[in-house]
């Protein structure tokens, strides 16, 4: 028999390439399908949507631009009452800055005022010392007094006691003849009359007392006082009150011998 080369499998058991069978060439490749899932896929939702928000940016910025032009006038009552408590605020700070720096102008000026016035004081007081101590001549009201020996001689006693009458009455600058007197000055008796610290002097005795007149003058005429003591004693007395004297007469002033200041603590 001669060999039969068909085959008796069925015929599905062979596959068959034909051309709709997808080959691994024509196959879409991972990356392709990545991009293709990736791809923006706009709606017409999304696209008003997008056109809408476009459109409300302007009109913000239309709005901004439009409330720096027109000011304060178109805010609302409670954005106009939050900016006046932000002004009062202000107002209130700027305030207690003026106040502060305008207590430490007066502090600064306080300070200068009271340098200079001690500056003054102390001016004021050497001024005052050199006249009480005789050291500088002075002028001003006072009273001119003129003692002439009559029927007697004036002792230095009276004169001793004139000088405390004027002063008991405020004199403030005395002058008798060419000597300035102070709370140093003495009087003694002399064979040619008196001596007044150290230095002889005659009648008549001419006096100039810077001070209220209208005190002095009454003062020396007090019965019993000086001048009744001197008209005692054979002496005469004119006083006059003027209105500016002058006392010209200085004394030098020694240096103490045994006296020297008192410290603050005592030594």
């Amino acid at each position: 028999m001669t060999p039969d080369h068909r085959s008796d499998a069925p015929t599905d058991a062979i596959p068959t390439v034909t051309d709709e069978t997808p080959t691994p060439a024509s196959a879409p490749s991972s990356w392709r399908v990545i991009a293709f899932g990736l791809r923006p896929r706009a709606s017409r939702g999304q696209v008003l949507a997008g056109v809408l928000c476009a459109l409300l940016g302007f009109a913000v910025v239309a709005q901004v631009r439009q409330t720096r032009v027109e000011g304060l006038s178109n805010l609302r009552q409670s954005d106009l009452v939050r900016i006046l408590d932000d002004s009062t605020q202000r107002y209130e700070q700027l305030q207690r800055e003026a106040a502060t720096l305008e207590q430490t102008r007066q502090q600064l000026l306080s300070g200068s005022d009271k340098q200079k016035a001690a500056v003054e004081a102390a001016t004021q007081r050497a001024a005052t010392q050199g006249i009480l101590s005789g050291r500088l001549p002075a002028h001003g009201t006072g009273i001119e007094i003129t003692l002439v020996q009559q029927s007697g001689r004036i002792p230095a006693v009276d004169m001793l006691n004139v000088l405390e009458e004027l002063r008991n009455a405020g004199a403030e600058a005395v002058q008798l003849g060419n000597l300035r007197l102070t709370a140093s000055s003495y009087f003694t008796d002399d064979a040619s009359g008196v001596v007044v610290d150290g230095v002889a002097i005659q009648a008549p005795y001419t006096w100039i007392a810077i001070g209220d007149p209208d005190t002095m003058a009454p003062a020396l005429e007090i019965p019993g006082g000086a001048m009744a003591t001197v008209r005692h004693d054979g002496g005469r007395d004119t006083i006059t009150r003027k209105a500016d004297v002058q006392v010209t007469a200085v004394k030098q002033i020694t240096a103490p011998e045994y006296a020297t200041p008192l410290t603050g603590d005592g030594g």
